[in-house]
């Protein structure tokens, strides 16, 4: 047969194929009749099968994974599709082979907003014969009949191609089903060049699409890193009786800027309620100058979209705010949906609250625990269309004036539908918001609040203390499917909890938990200057402060011995300066023979930077260990010597091989927390680079 005519036939073929395709039922991997041959499946990352969206960062890569196989020897052609949400054409990236019939391919996200990707696969025909071809060449079979087939292809493919590029397709076709030696015309046939040509022109028959296109939303920066600082402005320093101000709380800014915070998050701003106002240390009694919990929100003052009139205007609010960009931190608001008695809410939309059967309003518990002062909203009731739009514009009322990031009080007690809600329509109108869940509920409900749409989430971080607990924990969050929808920001302490690791252990307590928040998480806070000051009186049996700033302003004494700010501030300087210490993916833990220390490292995506950490966990005694660095992923080789820098201490020590000794004692510096730095290629010795 001739080149010309095995054309013809694979022509008549194609059209054959196309027709039979045509006619298959719908769903290339479902039940039907269907002539085409390639299964893909099981697309990664995809969370809830696609249902809702992966979660990114803008200057991320991300991993994109999938199975594509066909029946028989027949190689397939597997290609990752990806476009910005909304674009009417589709881009296309070739997925490499990772043995086993998976895929991957990286899908660069450069800009902010929602991506969507899949993926496809068809048969590869010609790569198919080439590498049959191959094999029977080598064994010394006559092959001139192959070397037609591969003709009649190069010669279809020339009818797909330009001008310019079918001409030379063309005299290929013509070669191999020419009269030159079979050593020469399989030499062609095999030439790299023409199988990527041939790749470009494939004809596509067959083609199957996964059944789902999925979707990555990409965030800002501050979505995925951060360190914040919980603050109450009313107990900046000030020579005021009854509390700061907005221009009291400003001359903090430049202190908490310089210990490295991003971000400066304010309980609620609003007026408080005076009706069943609670006082000191949580009493039911308070007295005249009380100034009550600043989540008894609303009085006559106004509601949630009012300043409270002791810390100044709606004015005097929009200048701290601008303050604090000039010192490069964000402002974070509480964002609570509830309302004290004297709400105007409960006045003007009494439906909006559950009754109970004598008429009264019924006020907030979580047995045992009661919150008089509190009403929380029925979503429940008929008239939840205007709550949900008025509960949206509090959001837009402060984005308007300045706020992007917001932690969200008590999520799980509210329904999943109305977060979905919300958070799509203020992200659509501002992308830029974050949204933090304080949701400390079952890890179901933590993590379907974190799938609908919250870009941040409050942890079990603080209840975990051991070397197991930690371990098991970080690792799902950073490891398994998890980390595709749900980010972490580990808390330290807030003004609700302070954990009795923190009561019984001291300065180094704070401070082992401080490296571990900082570094085992790119998201973290303090709720500050009880922090700060290492702050551990709870009233006994309980995690609750003595004294507590949540019921009473607290004149905070600053320096006062044994204060970690300096501490705090090498820490975030770490965070600053090391992008491996800005992202949770990259978090591996370490072999430390003693259950007393834990070591980990983190790498930065480009595999530059990388940071170990060791932290002694008994804030009360040292501890040392051999800890094993497997400096084979690290492209060490096992007789080259290598530098470990401590950020902490500033000390630097040689290490070589996998195995090297640590100490650490609790009461001089509980953690080490080394930049690894190898030898540059010089010919002067000690001389380093990251």
């Amino acid at each position: 047969m001739s080149a010309k005519a095995a054309v013809r036939r694979r022509s008549a073929g194609k059209t054959a194929a196309k027709k039979t395709a045509a006619a298959a039922a719908p769903g290339p991997n479902g039940a039907g009749l269907d002539p085409r041959r390639v299964i893909v499946q099981n697309v990664q990352p995809a969370v809830n099968g696609g249902r809702f969206p992966v979660k990114r960062t803008a200057g991320e890569t991300l991993d994109v994974r999938a199975e594509a196989f066909t029946d028989g020897h027949d190689h397939v052609i597997v290609m990752l599709r990806h476009r910005r949400a909304g674009a009417s054409r589709w881009s296309e990236t070739p997925m490499r082979a990772l043995g086993n019939d998976e895929w991957q391919a990286p899908l660069a996200l450069e800009r902010e907003g929602a991506y969507e990707y899949t993926v496809s696969a068809w048969v590869d025909r010609f790569g198919t014969w080439r590498d049959e071809l191959s094999r029977k060449a080598a064994a010394g079979q006559d092959v001139a009949s192959e070397l037609l087939e591969g003709a009649a292809m190069v010669g279809e493919a020339a009818a797909r191609a330009n001008a310019g590029e079918a001409s030379a397709l063309e005299r290929t076709a013509g070669r191999l089903g020419g009269d030159a030696s079979q050593e020469e015309r399989v030499a062609l046939a095999l030439d790299e060049a023409l199988e990527v040509r041939m790749r470009a022109l494939s004809s596509r028959e067959g083609l199957v699409e996964a059944q789902r296109v999925l979707t990555v939303r990409v965030e800002r920066e501050r979505a995925r890193y951060g360190a914040w600082y919980e603050m109450f402005p009313r107990s900046a320093p000030s020579g005021r009786t009854h509390g700061a101000n907005f221009d009291d709380a400003a001359k903090r800014l430049p202190a908490i800027a310089a210990m490295g915070f991003q971000v400066l998050y304010l309980p609620p701003i609003h007026p408080i309620g005076r009706t069943h106002r609670k006082g000191p240390n949580n009493t039911l009694k308070a007295s005249p100058g009380d100034p009550g919990s600043p989540w008894a929100i609303g009085g006559p003052e106004g509601g949630h979209k009012a300043v409270h009139p002791d810390l100044g205007t709606l004015e005097d609010f929009v200048r701290f705010v601008a303050a604090a960009r000039e010192h490069g931190l964000e402002i974070a608001l509480d964002l609570a949906y509830q309302c004290s008695p004297d709400h105007p809410y409960v006045k003007e939309h009494p439906e909006w609250f559950r009754h109970r059967p004598d008429g009264t309003i019924k006020y907030a518990e979580n047995p045992p625990k009661k919150y008089q002062d509190i009403y929380p909203f029925d979503f429940e009731t008929r008239d939840w269309q205007a709550l949900w739009h008025e509960l949206k514009s509090i959001v837009t009322h402060w984005v308007d004036h300045g706020v992007k990031v917001f932690r969200v009080d008590n999520p799980h007690t509210k329904p999943f539908r109305f977060w979905q809600w919300l958070i799509a329509e203020v992200q659509r109108e501002h992308p830029d918001v974050v949204f933090l869940s304080e949701a400390f509920t079952r890890p179901k409900v933590m993590a379907q609040l974190a799938r609908l749409g919250f870009t941040q989430s409050y942890t079990y971080f603080t209840w975990r203390n051991t070397k197991r607990e930690l371990t098991d924990y970080l690792t799902e969050l950073t490891q398994s499917p998890v980390r595709e929808y749900m980010r972490p920001n580990l808390f330290a302490n807030t003004p609700d909890i302070l954990h009795e690791y923190l009561q019984v252990g001291g300065r180094p307590a704070f401070i082992t938990r401080l490296v571990l928040a900082a570094t085992m998480g790119a998201a973290y806070g303090i709720y500050g200057p009880a922090f700060e000051l290492c702050e551990g009186r709870a009233h006994p049996g309980t995690e609750e402060y003595v004294n507590s700033e949540k019921y009473q302003v607290r004149k905070w004494h600053l320096d006062a011995p044994g204060h970690i700010r300096e501490i705090v501030t090498r820490v975030n300087r770490a965070r600053r300066d090391h992008p491996a210490l800005q992202y949770d993916h990259m978090l591996r833990f370490l072999d430390i023979d003693n259950d007393q220390l834990i070591a980990y490292r983190k790498t930065s995506p480009d595999g530059a930077n990388t940071v170990i950490a060791v932290v002694n966990l008994d804030p009360h005694h040292a501890h040392e260990a051999t800890l094993r660095l497997p400096i084979g992923e690290l492209g060490i080789a096992p007789d080259e010597s290598y530098q470990v820098h401590d950020l902490l201490g500033d000390a630097r020590y040689l290490w070589r091989g996998e195995h090297n000794y640590v100490r650490l004692d609790p009461h001089a510096m509980p953690a080490h927390l080394f930049v690894l730095r190898r030898r540059a290629r010089t010919e002067k010795d000690f001389d380093y680079y990251l």
